[in-house]
Parts: structure tokens; sequence; C-alpha cells
């Protein structure tokens, strides 16, 4: 039946994923599944362990997507510029893909995480952070502020929150970028490159996050 139905791993993580943008990620089952291809949930055995293993793969298949648009959006930016291009790519995703941008938050087992594209966030989050020339600690304390906000203004957003009052959402958007750009730019950073003595030694542009 399953080969009938030609079932695969990645056909199931997509219809998976496209249950979770209908139904919510938390309502997603092997069960569910198995009943948009009119199979058995035995049929899904032999390509799934279960539902852990479901959704385990439909967070990792959001976390690649996601993955990919912030880099196609920070291609050659810098500064406000790639920090407002990063904050509309988890926003858009999030609106697009609510079930999606629930799943790129389920929690991982250490291994699991330590490969998956989630490594890719913390390092573009990171990239646009040294646009800033922040040092340590507060580079890191930056990049658990910047998810934090984004995440914070997502979920409330998308909950309604801000649906029942002036000024709009998309207004209050522009204006915590444009704060949280402030706030960056006003942190104790290392000199420009053209600051810096000849022999200061420099980050590489993607170095892996620590």
């Amino acid at each position: 039946m399953a080969a009938r139905a030609g079932l695969t791993t990645e056909r199931l993580v997509r219809a998976g994923a496209e249950l979770a943008d209908e139904v919510g990620f938390e309502h997603v089952t092997v069960s569910e599944v198995a009943r948009r291809f009119d199979v058995k949930v035995a049929s899904l055995y032999s390509h799934l362990k279960g539902g852990q293993d479901l959704r385990t793969r439909i967070a990792l298949l959001a976390l690649e997507e996601l993955a990919d648009r912030a880099a196609d959006a920070l291609a050659g930016r810098a500064g406000k510029d790639a920090l407002a291009a990063l904050a509309d790519v988890y926003r858009d995703y999030a609106r697009e893909h609510p079930g999606r941008y629930d799943a790129a938050r389920f929690r991982l087992d250490p291994e699991t995480a330590a490969a998956s594209a989630g490594v890719r966030h913390a390092q573009m989050s990171r990239a646009v952070l040294r646009g800033y020339g922040l040092t340590e600690p507060d580079e890191t304390h930056a990049v658990r502020l910047l998810g934090s906000v984004f995440h914070g203004y997502v979920s409330l957003e998308l909950a309604g929150g801000f649906s029942h009052s002036a000024p709009g959402g998309e207004e209050s958007w522009a204006w915590v970028v444009d704060r949280l750009d402030t706030l960056l730019r006003g942190l104790p950073h290392h000199p420009e490159p053209h600051d810096a003595p000849n022999d200061a030694p420099h980050d590489a542009p993607h170095r892996a996050d620590r």
C-alpha cells in the first residue's frame, strides 16, 4: 500500500508541515498524516518511527526553509538594512506558515540540534550583529535579545494582540526594528577596520557560533 501510494519520508514530512499550517503544529499526528494519503497508520512506519520523529523532521524542515530565506534576504546587506531583513524573514514566515514557525521552535536533542539548520540561524544573527562591532558578551546577549523580541512580537501579532488598537502592527514593527538598531549602535563596539591598527586581528565574516 505504501509503495502504491508513492509514500516517501519527504512526502510525509511535507504533508505533516502543511497539516501544521492548517490545524496547528501541536495537532499533527501520524494518524492524521496517514489519513491524508488514505493509508493505514502502519504503512507509515517504514518511513517514520512515530509522532516524535515526524515532529522532529517537520522542525528540521522549517529551520532549513527559514535559514534559506534568511540567507537570501541578507545577501549584500549590512547594518540596519540587514537587521530589518532578518526580522522580516521571521515575521513573514510566521504569517505564511504559522504551524511550521511553531515547529521551528520544537525542542531538539543536542545532537540533532547541532546538525540542524539552527546553527545557520545563529551564525547569520551573529553576522548581522558583527556589523555593529559588538564585543563579547554583548554579542551573545544581543543574539538572545533579537530572538526574544522577534518571537515575542510575532507570537503576539499572530494571536491578534495588535488588532484592536492604533497604531497598526506594521507601524509598531518598524518602530521596534528602529529602536533595536539604535540600541545596538549604542553598545560598546570594536573599532571599524579602517580605524584599527594594521596588526589588529579581525574575526572572519562567518565564523562558527561559539
